[in-house]
């Protein structure tokens, strides 16, 4: 089930340089920045967050900080990438790619990512 962040604000990470180019920065990583989630189990979900001009996706709790990838990637490629932060065995590879999957759905269905 997913979980909504109804509070959630964009931080402002693109900065625009002298010669009208465009840098983006990271965001500020915290319990709160993400747009939706899918709780797995405990303190542990898999979420969705704005970063670099893209939707990342990755692990709520991280052991291994900053591991995400792009939420246009295939799932399997999303989760062989972030698996490492699973965090808790009781957590199935199956509950994690039906995660992913459920919040790939989501973000087109609500226009926040376009499907190739």
């Amino acid at each position: 089930m997913i979980e909504v962040n109804q509070e959630f604000v964009a931080a402002d990470t693109d900065l625009k340089t002298p010669a009208g180019g465009v840098v983006s920065i990271t965001p500020p990583v915290g319990e709160s920045y993400y747009v939706a989630r899918v709780p797995l189990a405990r303190d542990q979900a898999i979420q969705i967050f704005p970063k670099f001009f893209t939707v990342g996706c990755g692990f709520a709790q991280e052991e291994d900080w900053n591991t995400n990838l792009p939420l246009r990637c295939p799932a399997e490629q999303i989760y062989a990438h972030i698996k490492s932060n699973k965090k808790y065995e009781e957590i199935t590879d199956a509950q994690c790619l039906a995660a992913i999957r459920e919040l790939q759905e989501w973000a087109y269905a609500n226009g926040i990512i376009t499907k190739r």
